[in-house]
């Protein structure tokens, strides 16, 4: 193909194509009628069609409805399309026809051609492999895409986040162990509370993420259920009854990942509610990662004008201007593709609404941003474990002077003396800059053995300590 141009047709007539191109026609109008943000879909996302393509191929050729020599040709194109070879050929902007048409079409051009190719062919002539009957054998666009969008986020959720996810987890874990003798002040309303173990919250962290990634595991599995089969809307129209058993277990096998024909496939191309179950995961995860982030920020403020009760790695300079300063710049980042994710979800939330009766019509714009969510969210995990998390570590003197100097360690003589009697202790602690410990023992609120115990920050860590049964007051 060293000429500048060719002509191809389609249904509606003559369209010219770059010499170089192996698309055709019709992905050469989508090229045209929408120049709109030079986005395209994800490599993952064109990975699945790949996948598709040359399943549907090897279910057509088994049988009996592809040439063997044709359907060889159809898959070893296929491949190069899932493999990635063939990424410069796949031009057309996420924001298209809602079907996904324009991409699905794209993927049955470019293999047809590459195709014909291999055959001795001329591509663009539609001989021997024509990108409708051949390549899109037994499927439709409105089938296809839908199934690629599932392959693609569930094969990217398994094998990128989820052990993204789980090495995360782990090293806050072993972080909250290695951070448990550390006492600090607890905060509630970012009010001084009652004391607190660092290694107890980051434990809290730790199953935040565990929980999310259950979260996402589950929702993973909506995923597994595929459109393909369905064709046009859902009835199976110019398919052989087969075609979906055959093709599914092929790309089970191309894609390493169990799938299943949908349950309902009316269901499965006219919603999206496994996707955007998908996403609503995804935005937990990410709330989830803001609050952690959030926390580490805090607890890394200053160092001397702030809380300065842990310190991070530093990365790199904080300020063109103020030397010296290292800023929070991991957790800082976290927080923007958490931000990024919770407006994916907002955008998902409307798109997968958007289609009335037989096919929802934001396809692109779903998978897009559904796959751009996995994709950032597993990729700034492992930037915040290995880069934040693993080497972070606490600054145990500062954080046990402040509780020994917080004014909520007066909670734990409540049950003893009463609550009154303790909050004037407590004011009176924080009008004259004394310690609560100072205070009670010069007052013998109790004996000295018994303030002692009554006042042990870390014995108030542990569960139960103090408790008179009476319940809790609130935070």
């Amino acid at each position: 193909m060293s000429t500048d141009h060719r002509i191809e047709r389609d249904s509606m007539g003559e369209v010219r194509v770059p010499g170089d191109a192996w698309y055709g026609a019709q992905t050469q109008r989508a090229i045209e009628n929408f120049p709109i943000s030079g986005q395209r879909l994800p490599r993952r996302f064109i990975q699945a069609l790949g996948w598709i393509k040359e399943a549907a191929a090897e279910a057509n050729q088994a049988l009996g409805l592809l040439d063997p020599a044709l359907a060889a040709a159809i898959a070893e194109a296929a491949r190069e399309v899932a493999d990635g070879g063939l990424d410069a050929h796949f031009p057309v902007d996420v924001f298209q026809t809602g079907s996904g048409t324009s991409t699905n079409m794209n993927a049955n051009e470019v293999i047809a051609n590459r195709a014909i190719h291999r055959l001795g062919g001329v591509p663009g002539s539609r001989v021997p492999v024509h990108p409708n009957d051949h390549v899109n054998l037994g499927q439709s666009s409105n089938d296809v895409i839908p199934s690629a969008l599932h392959v693609a986020a569930r094969v990217t959720i398994l094998e990128d986040l989820i052990p993204a996810l789980e090495r995360l987890e782990a090293a806050l874990s072993a972080k909250a162990r290695e951070l448990d003798g550390v006492l600090k002040t607890g905060r509630t309303h970012l009010q001084d509370a009652t004391p607190i173990r660092m290694g107890q919250e980051f434990s809290g962290y730790a199953a935040q993420v565990r929980k999310a990634t259950e979260r996402i595991r589950a929702a993973a599995e909506g995923l597994a259920e595929l459109a393909l089969g369905g064709t046009a809307v859902g009835t199976g129209l110019n398919r052989h009854p087969r075609f979906p058993e055959l093709a599914i277990a092929a790309l089970v096998r191309l894609a390493g990942v169990p799938f299943t024909e949908a349950r309902n496939h009316f269901e499965a191309q006219a919603a999206r509610d496994d996707a955007l179950a998908t996403s609503g995961a995804l935005r937990t995860l990410a709330c989830a990662l803001m609050k952690i982030s959030n926390d580490i920020r805090w607890m890394a403020s200053g160092p001397r004008a702030g809380l300065g009760e842990i310190e991070l790695p530093a990365v790199q300079p904080g300020s063109s201007i103020m030397p010296g300063k290292v800023n929070p710049v991991v957790p800082e980042a976290v927080c923007m593709v958490a931000a990024r994710v919770m407006g994916y979800d907002a955008a998902i939330a409307v798109a997968a609404q958007s289609g009335n009766f037989e096919l929802n019509v934001m396809l692109p714009l779903i998978a897009h941003d559904l796959l751009d969510s996995i994709s950032l969210l597993a990729g700034v995990a492992e930037v915040f474990r290995a880069r934040c998390v693993e080497g972070l570590r606490a600054n145990a003197g500062a954080c046990e002077e402040a509780v020994e100097g917080g004014l909520a360690l007066v909670t734990a003589l409540a049950p003893a003396i009463g609550y009154d009697r303790a909050a004037a202790l407590a004011k009176e602690a924080w009008a004259t800059g004394r310690t609560v410990r100072e205070l009670a023992s010069e007052q013998q609120v109790l004996p000295p053995d018994e303030l002692d115990r009554v006042l042990d920050p870390r014995a108030m860590t542990e569960p139960g300590f103090g408790g008179t049964g009476r319940g809790d007051t609130g935070g």
